[in-house]
C-alpha cells in the first residue's frame, strides 16, 4: 500500500488533471516504437519511487513491468550513503591528469599510436571506478517518469541493452567522464575521446524517449579546458542509438548546447547493424547543438517536424552516414552564420529524402543547396523506404511557435 500511494503521489505531482503518465504506453502509429507498453501494466507492488542513485539502480533492475517515478535530483556521482564522489576519488593506481599529459605529449610520445602504459592502464581503470557508479543499467519493460519539473539525473548514464522501455519527463544533465582517452590518431591532430552518454540504446529494441531534456550544465563544453591542442572533451553523446538497437521513437524532447548529440549506427564496420537501426526522430528541439542531430549509419530514419537552433561552433545537422536511409520531412533550421547547406553533411552516404524544410523562414531545398556547396560529394535524393508509422505531420513553418514551450521535461500532458 506505501508503494501504491507513493505512485499515487507521483502522478498527482506530474498533473493532478492528466492521465497517469507511468501507465501510458506509446500511442498508435507513434513512430518506429510502435507497440512499445514499457512498465504501463505494472501491479502496485512494482511501482516507486526515488530519489537516490542506489535506489535508482535497484529501482530500474530486472525484466518484470515496472514504473519507476524520478523525484528531484539524483547525482550518479555519489556514494551509496549519498557523498558526493570528485574525480580523485575515482582515480586508482597512480592515474594523475598531469602524469598523463606528461606521458603521452606528442612531442615525445609521438602521433602515430595510442596511449600504452602505466599512465594509459591507470586512466582506464579509473574510468572503470567512475561507470561503477554512473552507469545504470535499465531492465525491459520499464517506465521511467520525472515527477513535475525538476526531476533530473545528474552525471549518469542510462544504459538501456533490453526490450520495452519508456523514458519521459526527466532532465539529463552534465554525464562528464573525469578521464577522457587521448587519442592522436583520431583525425589529422588527434582527439579526446570520453565514453559516457546521458542515455545509451544499446541492442535495446521498442524504446520511447519523450520530453526529456538533455544538457550538459552546469558544466558546458565551452568550460573545458585544451590539451595538446584539442578540447579535452568530457562529453560523449547524448542520446546515441548504437549496436543494432531498434524500433525506437524519440519525440519532443529539447537537445541543448551539445556537440555530438545524437549517434545512431556507432561504426562503418558493424554491417550487422543493416536491417536494425529503426527509428522516428520527430518534434524536438535542437538548441545550439553542434552536430550529430542525427548522425546515421545503415538505420531507416524519418526524422521530421523537428527544429534546429544553430550556435556559435555549429557545423551540420543531418549526417549521412554509410547506408543510411533518412526520411526528413519538414523540419525548420534557423541558423546563424551559415548556409542552408549546413543541414546536411555526407559521411560516406548515397542519399536523403528531405522535403518541407525551411531554413531561415524560406522554404528552402536542403539537398540542392548541399550538393551546390559540395559539388565533390552530392547526395541523392531516394532511398529505399517510405514511412508509414506517423500521426501528426506538421508544416515547418509552424515549428518556432508551437515546440518551445512544449517540449521537453516539464511539459508533459
Amino acid at each position: 500500500m506505501k508503494l501504491f500511494m507513493a505512485a499515487l503521489t507521483a502522478a498527482t505531482l506530474l498533473s493532478p488533471t492528466a492521465t497517469d503518465p507511468g501507465h501510458q504506453a506509446l500511442p498508435a502509429k507513434d513512430g518506429w516504437a510502435n507497440g512499445t507498453t514499457g512498465g504501463s501494466a505494472a501491479t502496485a507492488g512494482h511501482v516507486t519511487t526515488v530519489s537516490t542513485r542506489d535506489q535508482l539502480a535497484a529501482a530500474v533492475k530486472g525484466d518484470t513491468p515496472k514504473i519507476v517515478y524520478v523525484s528531484g535530483t539524483i547525482d550518479a556521482n555519489t556514494d551509496s550513503s549519498g557523498k558526493a564522489l570528485s574525480c580523485q576519488d575515482y582515480a586508482v593506481d597512480g592515474y594523475t591528469l598531469a602524469g598523463y599529459l606528461k606521458a603521452y605529449d606528442p612531442a615525445t610520445w609521438g602521433r602515430t599510436k595510442v596511449p600504452s602504459g602505466p599512465q594509459e592502464s591507470a586512466r582506464a581503470a579509473s574510468e572503470s571506478a567512475q561507470a561503477a557508479r554512473v552507469e545504470i543499467k535499465v531492465g525491459a519493460n520499464t517506465t521511467i517518469v520525472g515527477v513535475g519539473a525538476s526531476a533530473r539525473l545528474l552525471g549518469g548514464n542510462l544504459i538501456v541493452k533490453s526490450d520495452n522501455v519508456i523514458i519521459r519527463n526527466l532532465t539529463f544533465a552534465d554525464a562528464f567522464d573525469c578521464f577522457p582517452q587521448w587519442d592522436p590518431t583520431d583525425g589529422s591532430t588527434g582527439n579526446w575521446n570520453s565514453q559516457f552518454d546521458n542515455v545509451s540504446l544499446a541492442g535495446a529494441t521498442h524504446v520511447w524517449v519523450d520530453h526529456d531534456t538533455f544538457t550538459d550544465a552546469p558544466y558546458p563544453d565551452s568550460k573545458e579546458p585544451t590539451y595538446f591542442a584539442r578540447p579535452f572533451q568530457q562529453h560523449d553523446g547524448q542520446l546515441d542509438i548504437t549496436s543494432a538497437a531498434d524500433l525506437v521513437t524519440v519525440e519532443r524532447n529539447v537537445f541543448t548546447r551539445h556537440d555530438k548529440t545524437m549517434l545512431i549506427g556507432n561504426s562503418d564496420s558493424k554491417t550487422s547493424d543493416a536491417g536494425h537501426l529503426r527509428v522516428t526522430v520527430h518534434h524536438n528541439v535542437f538548441d545550439g547543438v553542434l552536430e550529430r542531430a542525427p548522425r546515421v549509419r545503415f538505420g531507416q530514419v524519418h526524422v521530421y517536424d523537428n527544429l534546429y537552433r544553430s550556435d556559435a561552433g555549429f557545423d551540420y545537422s543531418l549526417g549521412v552516414g554509410k547506408q543510411s536511409q533518412i526520411y526528413a520531412q519538414n523540419n525548420n533550421f534557423q541558423f546563424s552564420g551559415v548556409t542552408a547547406a549546413a543541414a546536411l553533411h555526407n559521411w560516406g552516404g548515397t542519399g536523403i529524402h528531405a522535403t518541407g524544410s525551411v531554413v531561415n523562414g524560406a522554404s528552402v531545398d536542403v539537398v540542392a543547396a548541399f550538393n551546390a556547396a559540395n559539388p565533390g560529394s552530392p547526395l541523392g535524393t531516394t532511398v529505399n523506404w517510405t514511412p508509414t508509422l506517423y500521426t501528426d505531420l506538421q508544416p515547418a513553418s509552424g515549428l518556432p511557435s508551437q515546440l518551445p514551450g512544449s517540449t521537453g521535461a516539464g511539459h508533459l500532458g
